[in-house]
C-alpha cells in the first residue's frame, strides 16, 4: 500500500499502522485487526465490513450478494450469511450512495439487516444509529463498511472521522487486490486470490483450524492434475470440496461433470461413465457418450465411488491410468483428458480387505486423499454454517431477521451432529417453520429457541429429540410403532415399506446408504422395493 494512502487517512499511532501494514498479506488476519481498532476508536456497538460478489449465488444469475470477510460486535452467525442487495433496502441503498458515508435517521422505516444480531443484555432488537460507507478499488465497488449502535444519535459529530476509516478501508482492498493479482502463477492465467468472494452455494464456510488446513490442502493440489480422493462422513460437503478444486484448477474453464455413482443402475454402470454405441444392447438406439468424455477437458466428480460395482472398477481402471475409455459395444479405444476427484464416506482401505473394493482402483484414486473434518470439529464454525441457513429461511419466510437464542446457539456447539451440515440444514429449516407458525415475529425478528430446532438436553449434551440422525448399526430412531391389525403377509409387508422408507428418509434418498443401514445389499433391497410398489 502506498505511504500516500494511509496518511490521507485516520491519523493512528505508529504501532496501530504497522500492525495494518504487516497485515496486508494476510487478509483474514487484517480484516478482523481493522475491525478491531475501528471499534477502538469509534463509538459504535457493532461494525462489519461487508464484499461484494456480483456473480452467481445458490445457481441463479445476477444476484448481487454481500459476504461478510469481518464483524465485530454482531453474533457469530453473521460471518455465515450472504447478504442479497435486492432484500435488504438499507444495504442496497449504501451501495448506491456514492462516495460519501450514509447515516440513516432513526425513525428510518428500512428494516435494518442487523435488527436482532448484536447481542444486548437488555435483549433490544433493534439498531437506532446506523451508518454505512460504499467502497471502490480502482474505481469498481468492492463492498461496504457499516457502523451501528444501539443508541440514537451516537454518531453525532462523527460524520468526518466515519469517511476517513472509510477510505482506509479502500486504500487497504486495494492494495490487497493489487497483491492478489500479482500473486498469480508466473503468467499460466491462474489467478490465486488472498480472500475471493465466492458464491452461496460455493466454498466450505469456515475459520477453524480444521477447516483453514482443509481449505490449504485443497489449494495446494488443485493447480495439480492429480487425482484427489475426498473423504468423509455423509453431509460434510465432500461435493463443496470438489466444486472449490475445480474452480481452483488450470481446467476451470472446462466442465465438471458429477457422477452419483450409489444413483446408477449396476447393469447401466458402464454406459453410463464410458457411453456406448448404437446396438450395443436392446434400447441403445444411438451412440451416446459417457461421463469421461463429457467431461474431457475438464473435471470428473465421481461421487460414492465406494459404490461402484466390481466390474464397473476394472474397466474404470484403464482411464485412471492411461485416460483411454472404450464405450460398450465398441473395439475403438477414445483418449480423453479428464482429472477425476472421487468422494466416499466409506473406509475404502477396510473395503478392499473385504473384497468388495479392488486395491489397484483404490490405489490409482487415493493419489491425494484430503479428509473432510466433520461438523463437531469445527468448533464455532457450526454458528456460521447456521448464519447461512437462517439467512436463506429468513428470505423464504419473509422475515426482517431470523436469529437464534443464545440457549440455542449454546445446544447447537454442544450437539455432535452426526448428520453433519446437511443436518445442520434441515434442523434450521424445520426449526424456522415451526416458530413461524407457533408465535407472531417481533417486529419482523423471529428469534429460534432449543425447543423450535428439536434440540434437549440429555445426560450427553445436546440431542436432537425425536428426528434426530443415527449412524448405522446404532439405536433405532424410534420404537417400531404397534403393527396394524393385518394377515401377517400383508403387516410384515408394511412393515418392510415403512422401514425402506424410514431408512431412505434417514440418509437423504440415497438407496445404497439405507441399504448397508438395513443390513442388506443394494440390487436386493431395489428388488424388494420394486416388490413393494416402491420403486418402478
Amino acid at each position: 500500500m502506498d505511504n500516500e494512502a494511509v496518511i490521507s487517512t485516520p491519523v493512528l499511532p505508529l504501532e496501530e499502522a504497522g500492525a495494518l501494514l504487516q497485515a496486508l498479506d494476510d487478509p483474514a488476519r487484517l480484516w478482523p485487526l481493522l475491525l478491531d481498532l475501528m471499534a477502538r476508536h469509534l463509538p459504535c456497538d457493532a461494525c462489519a465490513l461487508l464484499r461484494r460478489d456480483d456473480r452467481t449465488g445458490r445457481g441463479q444469475a445476477g444476484e448481487r450478494l454481500l459476504v461478510p470477510l469481518a464483524t465485530r460486535g454482531l453474533s457469530p452467525d453473521t460471518l455465515g450469511r450472504r447478504f442479497e442487495l435486492d432484500e435488504h433496502p438499507r444495504l442496497k441503498a449504501i451501495a448506491e450512495a456514492g462516495d460519501e458515508p450514509l447515516r440513516f435517521p432513526a425513525d428510518c422505516e428500512l428494516p435494518d439487516p442487523y435488527d436482532g444480531l448484536i447481542p444486548d443484555l437488555r435483549q433490544r432488537l433493534h439498531v437506532h444509529d446506523c451508518v454505512g460507507a460504499p467502497l471502490t478499488v480502482d474505481g469498481r465497488a468492492w463492498g461496504m463498511l457499516t457502523l451501528d449502535a444501539l443508541n440514537e444519535g451516537r454518531f453525532d459529530g462523527w460524520q468526518e472521522a466515519i469517511a476517513a476509516w472509510a477510505r482506509l478501508t479502500a486504500a487497504l482492498a486495494t492494495a490487497v487486490e493489487r497483491r492478489a493479482t500479482l500473486s498469480s502463477d508466473g503468467g499460466t492465467g491462474l489467478r490465486v486470490l488472498d480472500d475471493p468472494p465466492q458464491g452461496l452455494d460455493f466454498d466450505p464456510i469456515g475459520a477453524s483450524p480444521a477447516m483453514a488446513s482443509l481449505q490449504t490442502e485443497i489449494d495446494t493440489v488443485a493447480a495439480s492434475d492429480l487425482v484427489v480422493l475426498v473423504l468423509g462422513e455423509t453431509g460434510v460437503g465432500k461435493e463443496l470440496v470438489a466444486r472449490r478444486l475445480h474452480a481452483r484448477s488450470r481446467r476451470t474453464a472446462g466442465p465438471l461433470v458429477h457422477v452419483n455413482c450409489a444413483a446408477l443402475p449396476d447393469a447401466l454402470v458402464e454406459s453410463e461413465l464410458f457411453g456406448h454405441v448404437r446396438g450395443a444392447f436392446s434400447g441403445a438406439v444411438a451412440d451416446r457418450r459417457g461421463k469421461f468424455e463429457l467431461a474431457d477437458g475438464g473435471t470428473l466428480f465421481l461421487d460414492e465411488v465406494g459404490e461402484l460395482p466390481l466390474a464397473a472398477q476394472a474397466k474404470m481402471l484403464r482411464a485412471l491410468q492411461n485416460g483411454e475409455i472404450q464405450r460398450v459395444g465398441s473395439d475403438r479405444h477414445i483418449t480423453v483428458d479428464v482429472r477425476v476427484v472421487a468422494a466416499t464416506n466409506r473406509d475404502l482401505g477396510a473395503e478392499v480387505r473385504e473384497g468388495r473394493f479392488r486395491a489397484d482402483v483404490y490405489h490409482r484414486l487415493s493419489v491425494y486423499p484430503l479428509r473432510v473434518p466433520p461438523l463437531r470439529d469445527r468448533g464455532t464454525d457450526i454458528l456460521r454454517l447456521a448464519g447461512l441457513f437462517l439467512e436463506r429461511n429468513r428470505a423464504r419466510l419473509g422475515l426482517r431477521n431470523l436469529r437464534l437464542s443464545v440457549a440455542a446457539e449454546r445446544r447447537m456447539l454442544a450437539y455432535p451432529w452426526p448428520g453433519n451440515v446437511r443436518e445442520l440444514e434441515h434442523a434450521i429449516g424445520r426449526g424456522a417453520i415451526r416458530a413461524r407458525v407457533a408465535r407472531p415475529p417481533d417486529g419482523g425478528v423471529l428469534t429460534l429457541t432449543p425447543a423450535d430446532l428439536g434440540l434437549e438436553e440429555g445426560e450427553e449434551g445436546a440431542v436432537i429429540a425425536s428426528t434426530a440422525v443415527r449412524q448405522p448399526g446404532s439405536t433405532p430412531l424410534r420404537e417400531v410403532p404397534d403393527l396394524p391389525e393385518l394377515p401377517l403377509r400383508d403387516a410384515v409387508e408394511d412393515l418392510e415399506r415403512r422401514m425402506i422408507r424410514e431408512h431412505l428418509a434417514r440418509h437423504d434418498g440415497n438407496w445404497a446408504q439405507a441399504a448397508r443401514s438395513l443390513g442388506l445389499d443394494r440390487s436386493n433391497l431395489f428388488r424388494l422395493a420394486r416388490r413393494l410398489g416402491l420403486r418402478e
